[in-house]
């Protein structure tokens, strides 16, 4: 099976003392975000946990620790976009993001390790040749780091409305325009540019469509082909492989403006004093007399013999 780390925080950034924790402990419990009563406790066994996806915009302070999850298969988004403190207030300089990723990749692999550069907006100095510039500085500094890059537009949710009013979705032409120049400038420097849930308008351009967190990417990155039950995702548009996420809603102290995962900075802030790092949640304790339920886990690899 795959554990998700980062559909609803950011742990690697805020949490990685905890995650190493509970890759110590060999479990972790995670609360249902709709129904915060039923508690599912998850083995972290690198015999039914195949392979450990992280999402992340920082992931310096797991680099001292990477070699407490060198069992695990893994794979790693790093986000690192071109917008500054006022859109992404806690979020690192990009420069050291930038090294950061360089390092990452020299100790995970290649293959184990893509960028994110989403969600793309058009909102004042962040203009259309903002981006072709900024993406093309970026790709430069990372190749040879990295071999595909995950680009997305912004989705107007409830949650991204309310923290972040001004912003606009970003125009059919824009689209085309971004997807044609990223595809261009990630064949010059030999990056793979994926669009993640956006149907198949840029592939025309040279844009793979087929999804980010997909079968092949975690097979490639862990060695071994993969047997995954089919799952029905929430976005008709998805075909990434979601997994088992360990993470929890208002969490992520990155407070970026377009965030979907937090509701509101008070929220946030009252989830992180909450956080215990010797917890087996993520947030606050295992309240007496609330009941755990052990996950179904099984491993997907279909044989130990590697398909590379």
């Amino acid at each position: 099976m795959i554990i998700n780390t980062g559909m609803r925080t950011d742990i690697p950034a805020f949490y990685s003392e905890w995650f190493i924790n509970r890759i110590k402990a060999g479990y972790v419990l995670v609360r249902n975000p709709y129904r915060p009563e039923r508690i599912t406790r998850f083995e972290l066994d690198p015999e039914v946990v195949d392979c450990i996806a992280f999402c992340t915009k920082n992931p310096a302070p797991m680099l001292p620790r990477m070699d407490a999850i060198k069992d695990f298969g893994q794979y790693w988004f790093v986000t690192i976009t071109p917008y500054g403190r006022e859109i992404e207030p806690n979020v690192p300089d990009k420069e050291k993001v930038m090294e950061d990723f360089i390092r990452l990749s020299q100790i995970a692999g290649i293959d184990s390790v893509g960028w994110r550069y989403d969600p793309i907006f058009i909102y004042g100095r962040y203009t259309l040749e903002y981006h072709i510039s900024a993406f093309e500085q970026m790709a430069k500094k990372l190749s040879g780091y990295t071999k595909v890059c995950v680009i997305s537009f912004i989705d107007l949710y409830e949650k991204v409305k309310r923290n972040f009013p001004q912003v606009r979705s970003v125009s059919p032409y824009q689209r085309a325009e971004i997807g044609k120049a990223f595809a261009e400038i990630g064949r010059r420097y030999g990056i793979t540019v994926k669009a993640c849930a956006e149907g198949e308008d840029l592939a025309k351009y040279g844009v793979d469509c087929s999804g980010c967190m997909t079968k092949e990417t975690f097979e490639k990155a862990i060695g071994y082909r993969l047997h995954i039950p089919k799952k029905k995702s929430p976005r008709a548009e998805c075909s990434c492989v979601l997994g088992t996420d360990i993470g929890a809603y208002d969490t992520c102290g990155h407070l970026c403006r377009y965030c979907y995962a937090n509701s509101d900075r008070r929220n946030v802030m009252r989830n992180l004093s909450a956080h215990d790092p010797l917890s087996p949640l993520l947030v606050g304790q295992l309240g007496a007399g609330e009941k755990v339920h052990l996950a179904k886990q099984q491993s997907w690899i279909e044989t130990q013999l590697s398909f590379l």
